[in-house]
């Protein structure tokens, strides 16, 4: 059963999708986490259900987190989503410290993928389903650049001006 949820932010309004927990893990195993204006966003579907209690832990850390009182997420992740690939470079992602940005090329060279295949781990990260959770705002240009960000190149500014990976305008 796909559940879902929303939840006020500084970046708007998040939708939260997500499915029951298989296993020892209880409550929600998150499937997307989505921006308003996102490319690509999640869209309610029929048959989904509105279910808030289900994320109130998701929601707690998300509060957390733009509170500047959390720097890490302990949240479960839907299994099996996106190509072998793409499920190597979220990986990647989800081991990048707060308030400290990579580059692309960093994370091609992490997942075997270096040279030609910056433009690949480019576009495994715009497919990201879990913004700002798994932190694919930490990923840069190699010049410094805050380069593309499926919720908007400012929400990247915000979000990392936030962890203060560098000085917001």
């Amino acid at each position: 059963m796909t559940m879902y949820a929303t939840v006020d932010s500084p970046l708007g309004e998040l939708l939260l999708v997500g499915e029951e927990a298989a296993g020892p893990a209880k409550g929600v195993a998150l499937l997307s986490l989505s921006l308003p204006g996102q490319k690509g966003a999640a869209v309610v579907r029929d048959g989904w259900v509105h279910a808030p209690s289900a994320f109130e832990g998701v929601a707690a850390q998300l509060r957390e987190y733009f509170e500047g009182r959390r720097t890490r997420f302990d949240l479960v992740y839907a299994e099996g989503r996106g190509t072998e690939f793409q499920r190597r470079v979220w990986a990647a992602l989800d081991g990048l410290p707060y308030g400290e940005t990579v580059s692309y090329g960093r994370i091609a060279e992490l997942v075997g993928a270096s040279g030609a295949g910056v433009r690949a781990v480019g576009t495994a990260i715009g497919r990201n389903p879990l913004l700002v959770v798994r932190p694919c705002h930490r990923v840069i240009g190699a010049d410094g650049a805050l380069r593309g960000y499926a919720g908007g190149v400012e929400r990247k500014e915000q979000l990392l001006g936030l962890e203060g990976a560098l000085a917001v305008r």
